[in-house]
């Protein structure tokens, strides 16, 4: 019904924000991937929408891209998944890494983000197969970076370090470094 919003953005209210079009102000819910892609208050902003309508609300969410909100309305169209969950997920993950992680079957990225389980996880994994992904340019160059990369940068990840720091690491490396030793060189250069 509501597919796109353009106005003056009012207040900032994590995950909540407030847009004044033309005199009529609209509370919307926006992944935290969007709150920091948002200008400052009083500025103009423009969102993709989708609009839900339950039973005792009516809630809008907001994206700033067409990717995060195909992403939401794939992930609400999951058995046991709603609108709230979907945000918490586009929260924690890009959707990049979101799909990086289906076409992975990689349930432990998924579980790290808040409020969603082990079982929950491997679900969003099944249904999510063949759906999420296809058409992102970015997980193509992920999957071509080797499988000793990726390898060194699941390591990375999984002693602590975020997603960003782990890329830049892995940027550092010289070319054909076996696992092992470029998960050493990787900390190394992260200890600096």
């Amino acid at each position: 019904m509501i597919g796109k919003l353009t106005g003056q953005l009012l207040e900032k209210n994590p995950p909540q924000i407030l847009v004044d079009c033309h005199g009529v102000g609209y509370e919307v819910d926006v992944p935290m991937s969007t709150f920091y892609q948002l200008p400052a208050t009083g500025q103009t902003v423009s969102l993709l929408t989708h609009f839900v309508v339950r039973e005792d609300a009516q809630i809008l969410y907001g994206f700033a891209t067409a990717s995060e909100r195909e992403a939401f309305r794939q992930l609400i169209r999951i058995s046991g998944v709603g609108p709230r969950t979907a945000l918490s997920v586009l929260s924690g993950l890009s959707v990049t890494e979101l799909a990086q992680a289906v076409t992975a079957q990689e349930a432990g990225r998924i579980v790290k983000v808040p409020g969603i389980g082990k079982k929950t996880a491997e679900r969003l994994l099944l249904e999510l197969k063949g759906k999420l992904g296809a058409d992102l340019p970015a997980l193509g160059a992920a999957s071509a970076v080797g499988d000793a990369a990726a390898d060194i940068q699941q390591a990375l990840m999984a002693l602590g370090y975020n997603e960003k720091d782990a890329t830049a690491a892995l940027k550092a490396l010289p070319a054909g470094v076996g696992v092992a030793d470029g998960i050493k060189l990787a900390l190394k250069a992260l200890a600096r």
